[in-house]
C-alpha cells in the first residue's frame, strides 16, 4: 500500500483518526457549553472516540507481514535539522515559561498606604 500514501506520507486511517478525534474534540467543546444534564454526555463522547479508535487501531485492513518484494533503507538527511529546530523550539519553551514566571506568578502586589488620622 505504498502507493496509496496521501498528502505528507499519512495514509487513510491516520487520516480518519484525526477527524474522528476533531469531531469528537468539537462536540465535546459544543456540549461543554449545555446547561443542565447534557454537559455531562461530553463524557460519553470521549469515551466513544476512544472505543473507536481502539477499535481502529486494534483491527488493521492490511496483512500484518509487509510484502518482501522491495526492501528500501531509509535515510533521513535532514536529522541534524530536525534537531537544530528541537532545540531553538525548547529555548523559546524555556524563555516563555520564564516569562511567564516573572509576569504573572511572580507579580508584585503593593500594599495599600495607611489611613491618616
Amino acid at each position: 500500500m505504498a502507493g496509496a500514501a496521501l498528502g505528507l506520507g499519512l495514509g487513510p486511517g491516520v487520516l480518519a483518526l484525526q477527524l474522528l478525534w476533531a469531531l469528537a474534540l468539537g462536540l465535546c467543546l459544543l456540549l461543554s457549553r449545555a446547561a443542565g444534564r447534557a454537559r455531562f454526555t461530553v463524557v460519553l463522547v470521549a469515551l466513544g472516540a476512544a472505543v473507536l479508535s481502539a477499535a481502529l487501531l486494534l483491527f488493521p485492513r492490511e496483512e500484518e507481514r509487509p510484502s518482501t518484494t522491495a526492501v528500501y533503507e531509509i535515510v533521513d538527511t535532514f536529522l541534524i535539522g530536525r534537531f537544530v529546530l528541537l532545540a531553538v523550539m525548547s529555548l523559546v519553551l524555556l524563555g516563555c515559561l520564564f516569562l511567564l514566571l516573572i509576569y504573572h506568578l511572580m507579580e508584585p502586589i503593593y500594599a495599600k498606604p495607611l489611613p491618616s488620622s
